[in-house]
């Protein structure tokens, strides 16, 4: 069915045309029409299906009538990430070029005051997080009460982020009346309860099983060892020994581990760049435009690229780490093999990594085939004592000058625990620990030293007197005691 059987207005048409596409995709088909009927929407679909055109498209159509006023919003839609919210607004700006509409981003990084500004010109479509949307409800320069169309995207990725509460709080404030469109790629009970408490007889769209997997990715698993080190060489090796790579996508769960991967990639010569929460918006956005412009080919990140984004041609996906939540498996590996192309998740498991397997495996309903790891070993001993430094690096003891306490060897241990008359001179043990003084040297003699050769006194004998043991009586000993009569 083509997009002009779904009810959309010559304009909406006409840049749908000029973008290139001509066949809607199942979850558009099935969801535009009961978009444009007024009707609540459920829709549930895997990644990369085109959900985002699913809302945009039948919004444009309805927006040409009408006009918005001051800090009054007409439709609202909820993203989780600033990322996925940019994204939505670059959709809207392809789509609508026809339209002059006002479309505002209300997102962390970015400053109140231009945010302010855009809001009191009057805005058609506001695209915000939940976060900063309530920061501006707060401050009382946003005005709720005119929202004639809500859209939450991505609303199972929102409960991972704890944004449930300010969902229901942003629910409440809008009219009771507003249409609501409701999109996930999953289906946990909180959202099910959600749905149920928020959405008025919806229509349930939904074009695949929750949590399925697309079938032209093929998914791979592969053994390491348990240290970060082992990881970082098994993944050089697959990156260099991969068929038909062209640039890929590598998950950490950590953000800590983000920064560190993307210094060693970068160490051994690889063109990688790195996104997670804790970079400002400016340098999120400028790592993101690099890898999808081809600059990088590398692009180590959290799971917040792992929702929703829509990088073209991404031909791998590295699981770095397992996830620990077996839904964001399926959201990081649909991150290729979109619109109909075929990609490869590899995915690295270590020995404590069998339990998640068995859940993710679970969860999407097929066995993950094992492979080898059969590439190149790497021969870059510089840049691994340099990646040695930095996981084994020793962590100062005792404050302030911790440092110059050292590690104590089985030799010196020995000598610890031998009577003082026994034990060697330090030149001695220094000498025996593999340094040899020069020749000629001969090591000074300290009072400590002499204090060690001197031979340790004998016990006192028991049968012996006080006296003649050397030792000493005080002086209230000696004094006569008293018998009572």
């Amino acid at each position: 069915m083509p997009f002009s059987n779904l009810g959309l207005s010559d304009k909406v048409l006409a840049a749908v045309e000029a973008a290139g596409y001509t066949t809607p995709t199942p979850i558009q088909e099935q969801a535009i029409p009961h978009v444009l009927a007024r009707r609540d929407v459920l829709g549930i679909a895997q990644t990369g299906t085109g959900k985002t055109a699913a809302f945009t498209l039948p919004m444009l159509t309805m927006l040409e009538q009408g006009r918005a006023r001051a800090r009054m919003p007409r439709t609202l839609i909820l993203e989780p990430t600033r990322e996925l919210a940019a994204q939505v607004q670059e959709n809207f700006d392809m789509c609508g070029k026809n339209h002059k509409l006002n479309v505002a981003l209300i997102i962390g990084g970015v400053s109140f005051d231009d945010q302010d500004a855009k809001l009191m010109r009057g805005v058609d479509v506001l695209i915000a997080t939940p976060g900063r949307l309530l920061d501006h409800f707060e401050r009382g320069r946003l005005l709720m009460s005119s929202v004639e169309l809500l859209v939450i995207d991505e609303a199972d990725r929102m409960l991972d982020m704890g944004f449930i509460p300010d969902i229901e709080r942003i629910c409440k404030l809008v009219p009771f009346t507003r249409q609501t469109l409701f999109f996930t790629a999953t289906m946990p009970p909180e959202i099910r309860h959600i749905t149920e408490q928020f959405l008025h007889n919806p229509v349930k769209v939904e074009v695949a099983k929750p949590a399925s997997t697309v079938s032209s990715i093929t998914q791979r698993l592969v053994k390491s060892g348990r240290e970060s080190h082992e990881k970082r060489d098994t993944l050089r090796r697959l990156i260099r020994g991969a068929d038909s790579f062209k640039n890929a996508i590598v998950f950490c769960n950590r953000k800590r581990d983000v920064a560190q991967l993307h210094r060693s990639l970068v160490r051994h010569g690889f063109n990688a760049a790195a996104l997670h929460g804790d970079m400002d918006q400016s340098a999120r956005t400028a790592a993101l435009d690099s890898f999808r412009n081809g600059t990088v080919t590398l692009l180590v990140a959290s799971d917040v690229a792992a929702r929703g984004l829509d990088i073209p041609d991404v031909s791998h996906v590295f699981n770095f780490d397992v996830p620990v939540h077996a839904d964001d498996y399926v959201h990081r590996i649909g991150r290729t093999g979109r619109a109909g192309k075929t990609g490869t998740a590899i995915t690295i498991v270590g020995p404590a990594d069998s339990k998640a397997i068995t859940t993710i495996e679970k969860l999407i309903g097929q066995d993950i085939a094992w492979v080898a790891d059969t590439a190149h070993a790497d021969t870059d001993p510089a840049a691994d004592r340099s990646e040695a430094s930095d996981d084994h690096r020793e962590p100062r003891r005792n404050g302030r000058g911790g440092g110059r306490h050292r590690h104590r060897t089985p030799r010196d241990e020995e000598q610890h625990h031998r009577p003082p008359d026994q034990r060697q001179p330090a030149a001695a043990r220094q000498g025996q620990n593999g340094h040899t003084a020069p020749a000629g040297h001969r090591a000074p003699v300290t009072r400590i030293d002499e204090a060690r050769r001197r031979p340790a006194p004998p016990p006192p004998r028991l049968h012996e007197p006080l006296e003649q043991s050397g030792g000493h009586l005080p002086a209230f000993l000696l004094r006569p005691v008293r018998s009572k009569a």
